[in-house]
């Protein structure tokens, strides 16, 4: 028999100013294979045309659907309500600001970012558009791609504890970002320019080492060897000094 879905999700518009923060009920009946983006959009042809929530690849590709699900950030379009118990919490994604309901504004923090990191290659030399692509190994071009497949959704700022208390906190994604640089032979940065970057105390120094980005990374990136990575580079250019233990995974 099918099981009856309890939803309880948060609801806000702050450009009304009207609207009070609060909780709201819904109740379905589930269907076979559903997932949470299925079930939103259930909810709102059915029940609540108001509500909120964003969506655009349903394919787990382009990472606009994060959101808090019974307190953990999560892919609605990825996420099976079987998985689920029957009672369901929602939440936006904290640290980002609220568009409305569980609608939340990611990409003017990514674009702050990229232009933070300098999030280009960084070359000695002029653009020449007729010259030859610049060649490199497939094992480098394979290890360029692991690094570049972060769909920017969130998910691993929300999970993080530092994120959560300082808003200028670099965070794994910033930190994966930049490893996509420093692996690519193409970029010419400086030493200056990299320490510029992980060496202030709101980037590779300001992790605690929960590790709950690499929890929660719905596309499994290696954000805990990435983060030992950094770590590295800055010992080994003179720019840490700690005698902390390595971190390890909690839970």
């Amino acid at each position: 028999m099918a099981r009856t879905l309890h939803f309880s999700i948060f609801r806000h518009n702050p450009y009304d100013p009207q609207s009070v923060p609060r909780m709201q009920s819904y109740t379905l009946d589930e269907t076979p294979r559903a997932t949470l983006f299925t079930t939103l959009n259930r909810i709102r042809e059915e029940q609540d045309p108001s509500l909120q929530f964003d969506f655009v690849c349903r394919a787990a590709i382009c990472g606009s659907c994060a959101m808090l699900v019974n307190g953990r950030p999560l892919l609605a379009c990825k996420t099976r309500t079987e998985e689920l118990p029957e009672t369901i919490t929602m939440h936006p994604l904290p640290f980002f600001r609220l568009v409305g309901d569980l609608s939340v504004d990611t990409g003017s923090w990514f674009g702050e970012m990229e232009q933070r990191v300098e999030s280009w290659v960084h070359q000695q030399h002029s653009f020449d558009p007729n010259g030859l692509e610049e060649r490199m190994s497939n094992d480098k071009a394979l290890e360029i791609y692991e690094l570049e497949r972060c769909i920017e959704c969130g998910c691993c700022l929300a999970a993080c504890g530092v994120a959560l208390m300082r808003p200028d906190f670099l965070g794994a994604a910033g930190m994966l970002r930049v490893a996509r640089y420093l692996a690519d032979p193409r970029d010419h940065r400086s030493e200056a320019q990299v320490l510029e970057v992980l060496a202030p105390d709101s980037a590779v120094s300001g992790c605690v080492g929960f590790l709950a980005c690499d929890d929660f990374c719905p596309k499994n990136l290696p954000l805990e060897e990435q983060w030992a990575f950094a770590r590295r580079w800055l010992l080994a250019h003179g720019a840490l000094s700690d005698n902390r233990p390595t971190p390890q995974r909690i839970g």
